[in-house]
């Protein structure tokens, strides 16, 4: 009798336990909460039975109270949730959302309430952090102890957690001699597991990085209010993480945090393939989204690069004449916008980087008849509001300026923020650049104005709560290749697995004339960077029509210069593209090697492949075609004897009929690419 009294109050205890562990739905992902005997909390990770991250403190510093110690846990709770969602534009516009979920709830000696979230999903989880001070108005942060103790070493891709710029080449190297990266940090385990760490709604907080404790595992780092230089001066004393003690966040009492992320996968594609940042992200804060559209567009922006004309003064490419060329070339080729940086009354000559007054137009730049004339050919005047990092200037111009772009009817933005930093010392990528880019946008919505950020801090998902934010630069783009030797072939296929995996890039592809030869003979309107015959682009003519799919941005940039574009029978992939896509997947792949994309918009679809410089020829399988249906596909390929180096612009155009039960060999030479248009007949 008093064995069975035990049993049972053993099991109602096991009962009344909270629970401390969750699965992903299809239970190969499994997540385990504890706190050990000095009340710090930490998890651990099993994918498919097997040690991911070995147990890993969780918690938050800072100053004056104890956000990471002495915590016992209270209770807790797991849910499920399914629904499929939509959004106005996408690599996808419907996007399921099934994940479980583990919510405890937690409390510490001082009187402060913890909350940690976990969602699993089939394709990774994430977590955040909830804290309640009791009496505190505002806290003053200082760290963050969230560690990633990875169970094995793995292949790694990653550029430098600099808290300053996203423009750097990847490093490939192995997990245990990393140091230090910038998200999304991509890991390649010698199991076929692939996996990339990253965070999801970044809002009112400093950005992640990750940095090395020890061997293998790895602690969150959190951007300083204030640029921290210790030690020497100049650019390699601040591309460090901030040491903890720096102060790098001011929040309230009651906050959260963004969510940590790690997406799993067991192809490199699928990583691609993963709706997660987007999930962990609010719905829509926007009653009518009925304005937002995705568009390709064209503009004075390539020359600039190349030195042929200039942002002001001598050579001057933003003028009235240019501009209404621009826009008959976009009506005449199904373009939707057009970009006129150097625009501003400011930009004296182009190696300046004066104060801008952001509602004055140059003297020869008309703007009320570019703005009127491109309504009337329904045409997107995007304009450009380069701030050279003078944030403080921009914010106080702010709502003026946009009640002024939105007076001449226009309805989409590209910012800049050029140079180091933020002005006042602060980081780009600190909480108050945060703060200021997200004022930016929300305020641009107000208006009804798109929003194209260049050096703005990288997506995390915003764009399903904010999805005026089109699309962000955030990277090494098309520009450095105007300006030196440029960006290696294999630059672009090591993107999609790693800066595109947070979001849509404004990489600008799209150059035909690839050996500079506009250049040739004409003044140089700068003083840096002018690329010279022996510079490229590091690719063939088909990688650059291949990469406005590969390279997702639902404003999609032909940055070329008119006359490389006009008569050019390879400009027709360009004109029968349509960036608004209503699916993507991407199809076949390696980090850094290759990749394979197929995009649908309506019953259309465009596919993009490319390559390092590694030629190779490989079998795509036409699944993705809608069954019953016949389509003609023209192929803009390689030439047999094209080259990235010796031979790039040497390309192909064939076509076929095919259906869903067809195979296509594309043939991709050395730093090359094949893009296809699928039309119904």
């Amino acid at each position: 009798m008093k064995k069975t009294v035990l049993a049972a109050a053993v099991l109602l205890l096991a009962a009344c336990s909270p629970k401390t562990s969750v699965t992903s739905p299809d239970g190969r992902i499994a997540v385990r909460f504890a706190v050990d005997a000095d009340g710090v909390p930490s998890y651990a990770v099993d994918v498919d039975g097997k040690p991911f991250l070995e147990p890993s403190t969780l918690g938050l510093q800072a100053e004056g109270v104890n956000l990471e110690s002495g915590f016992a846990l209270k209770s807790s709770r797991v849910d499920s949730h399914r629904e499929t969602w939509h959004q106005p534009w996408g690599e996808n516009k419907e996007v399921e959302d099934n994940h479980r979920e583990l919510a405890l709830k937690l409390k510490n000696d001082a009187g402060v309430g913890l909350e940690v979230v976990f969602r699993v999903f089939d394709d990774g989880f994430g977590f955040r952090y909830a804290y309640a001070v009791p009496g505190a108005d505002t806290l003053r942060i200082n760290g963050e102890r969230t560690q990633f103790a990875f169970a094995a070493d793995a292949d790694t891709w990653s550029i430098p957690g600099d808290f300053n710029s996203y423009e750097h080449l990847y490093r490939k190297m192995r997990l245990s001699e990393l140091r230090d990266a910038n998200t999304p940090l991509t890991l390649k385990f010698s199991d076929g597991l692939y996996a990339a760490v990253h965070e999801a709604a970044l809002v009112d907080f400093p950005e992640m990085v990750l940095r090395q404790e020890d061997g293998l595992s790895f602690r969150s780092a959190l951007a300083p209010l204030k640029q921290v230089r210790r030690g020497r001066r100049g650019p390699a004393a601040a591309s460090s993480p901030a040491p903890t003690g720096d102060l790098v966040a001011v929040v309230p009492g009651t906050f959260q945090t963004p969510w940590r992320t790690v997406q799993i996968a067991h192809s490199a594609v699928g990583l691609i393939n993963s709706s997660l940042i987007l999930n962990l992200n609010e719905p829509c804060a926007l009653a009518d989204v009925s304005w937002i559209k995705p568009m390709k567009y064209i503009g004075v922006w390539w020359s600039l690069h190349l030195g042929t004309e200039s942002w002001g003064g001598e050579g001057h490419g933003a003028t009235t004449e240019n501009a209404m060329r621009y826009i008959d070339f976009a009506a005449a080729n199904n373009i939707q916008g057009v970009l006129f940086e150097g625009w501003n009354d400011a930009w004296h000559n182009s190696d300046a980087m004066p104060d801008f007054d952001f509602t004055s137009p140059a003297p020869d730049y008309d703007v009320a008849k570019v703005a009127a004339y491109a309504r009337e050919k329904g045409i997107y005047l995007i304009t450009h509001n380069e701030t050279g990092g003078n944030y403080l200037r921009f914010e106080d111009q702010l709502e003026r300026t946009l009640d002024w772009d939105a007076s001449l009817g226009i309805h989409a933005m590209k910012t800049g923020y050029a140079g180091g930093g933020l002005s006042g010392g602060a980081p780009r990528h600190s909480q108050t650049g945060v703060r200021h880019f997200q004022k930016v946008v929300e305020e641009a919505a107000e208006r009804q104005i798109m929003v194209d950020g260049h050096e703005v801090i990288k997506e995390t998902g915003l764009r399903r709560t904010w999805p005026n934010f089109m699309t962000r630069e955030c990277v090494r783009g098309m520009e450095y290749n105007g300006w030196g030797p440029g960006n290696p072939p294999s630059h672009t296929v090591i993107l999609p697995y790693t800066r595109l995996l947070s979001g849509p890039v404004d990489y600008t592809p799209g150059v035909f004339d690839i050996k500079y030869t506009c250049v040739q003979g004409k003044p140089q309107l700068r003083t840096w960077g002018r690329p010279s015959s022996d510079f490229s682009e590091h690719t063939t003519l088909a990688k650059q029509m291949a990469n406005w799919v590969i390279l997702y941005s639902p404003m999609q940039m032909a940055c070329d210069l008119l006359e490389n574009y006009e008569g050019h029978p390879a400009f027709q992939f360009f004109r029968d593209f349509d960036a608004d896509c209503d699916a993507s997947e991407a199809l076949q792949g390696e980090v850094g090697e290759w990749i394979s994309v197929v995009r649908r918009a309506g019953d259309r679809f465009f596919l993009g492949a490319s390559t390092d410089e590694t030629g190779r020829s490989f079998d795509q399988p036409l699944t993705f075609l809608r069954p019953g249906v016949r389509y003609t596909a023209t192929i803009y390929g390689d030439a047999a004897d094209a080259h990235w180096d010796t031979n790039p612009t040497a390309y192909e155009i064939t076509t076929r009929t095919v259906t869903c039960e067809d195979t296509l060999n594309l043939r991709l030479a050395p730093g090359g690419g094949a893009a296809v248009t699928f039309l119904p007949e």
